[in-house]
């Protein structure tokens, strides 16, 4: 709606919808950039896309290379192709690749993928190697894919230990309140996202850039705040703008200007 009314102001100042539209969205990418970051960087995106061609590339030419099945099995999980990174990814684990970085992201492929069995039997194998893999990545994915098929308690315990090994994580904390709300834990869920929001107040700058979009799940009210002042401001403006009468042109004035007129006389 406020991206709406934009547009209209935008058409009445420069009589140009389609330049208007084209504002419109270059400005919402542009202030997304600096601010709240939920849409994707258009670069970022490309430069995945061009990355994952060249691997693609690069394994039909050798099959054997395991980095480049590691690196386009990540960027197949980034895009939610759990089942496609199954496949890129286990001839490294048949080939004898059972180090924690291999085992925790065909686990975490599997869990997306449905295969849960698999998928929790890896990721206990990468835990037996290196408990705090990556600052308690193991307990985070766990949770969310647990929490995203159904096993909700299954999430409780993974979110918990997470949230326990890390302190200050704005996300796992939201992702534990969802899980503690399935599990008909109502008061402890809308704890767990006060502490949420006071660990996002108190954390430095660059991670809370990184975990607004989590911080604001913990109290939408905020960003639904913004977004009605926004849009309030907005429908002034037009309402503003919509009252002001353009200039009345005389019917009467000469057509041409008085330079024009000079250069006759001559």
């Amino acid at each position: 709606m406020s991206k709406w009314l934009l547009w209209m102001l935008l058409t009445s100042l420069t009589g140009r919808p389609i330049v208007s539209l084209v504002l419109v969205l270059v400005g919402v990418w542009a202030v997304d950039r600096f601010t709240f970051q939920f849409l994707p960087s258009p670069l970022r995106v490309f430069g995945r896309w061009r990355r994952a061609g060249q691997l693609e590339r690069m394994l039909l030419a050798n099959p054997h290379d395991r980095r480049a099945r590691y690196e386009l099995a990540d960027l197949r999980i980034g895009r939610g192709r759990y089942k496609d990174a199954v496949e890129v990814l286990k001839p490294n684990l048949e080939a004898g690749d059972d180090d924690v970085d291999t085992l925790f992201l065909l686990g975490v492929a599997y869990l997306g993928a449905g295969e849960v069995a698999k998928g929790e039997l890896l990721l206990d194998e990468a835990k037996k190697l290196n408990p705090d893999y990556r600052h308690g990545a193991i307990d985070l994915e766990r949770g969310r894919l647990r929490l995203a098929h159904g096993n909700a308690r299954g999430a409780v315990e993974a979110l918990e230990s997470f949230v326990k090994g890390r302190h200050g994580t704005v996300e796992g904390r939201v992702l534990l309140a969802k899980a503690l709300d399935k599990t008909g834990r109502d008061a402890d869920a809308a704890l767990m996202r006060d502490d949420a929001w006071k660990e996002y107040v108190a954390a430095p700058g660059f991670q809370r850039r990184r975990e607004r979009m989590w911080a604001w799940r913990a109290r939408p009210s905020r960003p639904l705040t913004y977004a009605a002042v926004a849009l309030g401001v907005l429908a002034l403006s037009y309402q503003v703008l919509s009252r002001v009468q353009p200039p009345m042109q005389d019917p009467h004035a000469a057509p041409y200007s008085s330079a024009s007129d000079s250069d006759f006389e001559e």
